[in-house]
């Protein structure tokens, strides 16, 4: 099933321009397209429509110690509420954090890299409000992670 995430301004990568009324179409774990959402919504008629207030973006890269928790699905679950589907090796030394990430897709990176929306590139998006950037939304490989509402 494709699903479209619409929002009042989307960006390919968090430092490029925005596009007001933008959208990702993503069709399983992939983007399909980026564009508006008038044109994406006509190019896959039928798609489910998600609409997002603030703006939506590639996901992040936690490059940090993951947050306390009791567990480790639980360090990955405070990891994806910040809209982020990475996390660096050196901090995921554990079997077990590796394990949890891995059930979640939550990549583990030996090094961090840029963040963007490419065609065709893992559909991982967070939507980040306009009061300070505070996590709205994570899609990880395509799927809704983390929702605040």
């Amino acid at each position: 099933m494709l699903t479209i995430h619409a929002a009042e301004r989307v960006r390919r990568t968090w430092d490029s321009a925005s596009l007001e009324g933008g959208a990702v179409a993503v069709e399983g774990g992939r983007v399909a397209a980026v564009g508006p959402l008038a044109e994406l919504a006509e190019r896959f008629p039928g798609a489910r429509v998600r609409r997002w207030p603030g703006v939506l973006g590639p996901a992040r890269v936690h490059e940090g110690p993951l947050p306390d928790a009791p567990t480790p699905r639980e360090q990955v679950h405070a990891v994806l509420k910040l809209g982020a589907v990475a996390v660096l090796a050196e901090y995921a030394g554990s079997r077990e954090l590796r394990a949890a990430a891995e059930r979640n897709d939550v990549a583990v990176l030996e090094r961090a890299r840029p963040a963007a929306l490419v065609d065709l590139g893992r559909a991982d998006l967070a939507v980040l409000d306009d009061d300070g950037g505070a996590c709205i939304a994570t899609v990880c490989a395509g799927r809704l992670v983390h929702r605040r509402r």
